[in-house]
């Protein structure tokens, strides 16, 4: 973990976010904890990072999330040499949608 990020403020933000239960309680903190414009670059960081992963170019990324290239070289370069952060999340993920579809 970067040491830079481990403090006692982020540590209590991430409890927060995992004591969250329901999709419904998610919305509710994120939207008193970010501003509109917060939430959507957050969520279409991880939209992009979705598309990287799943080899998109960076012409049909710009496409169809708005992102800029700035943004998405950024979340590339994570994707490259960062804490494989995205790479967890991705992963559980499709295991979850994986046994819905089995049920």
């Amino acid at each position: 973990m970067n040491s830079r990020l481990k403090d006692v403020n982020a540590e209590y933000l991430f409890e927060a976010v995992l004591s969250l239960e329901t999709m419904e309680e998610c919305y509710k903190f994120f939207e008193d904890l970010c501003t509109v414009p917060e939430l959507k670059a957050l969520s279409q960081r991880l939209q992009v990072a979705k598309m990287l992963d799943e080899q998109y170019v960076y012409s049909d990324i710009v496409r169809e999330t708005g992102a800029s290239t700035a943004t998405i070289s950024r979340v590339n370069r994570s994707l490259e040499y960062g804490c494989d952060g995205y790479r967890i999340v991705f992963d559980r993920l499709d295991e979850k949608h994986k046994n819905k579809e089995e049920k």
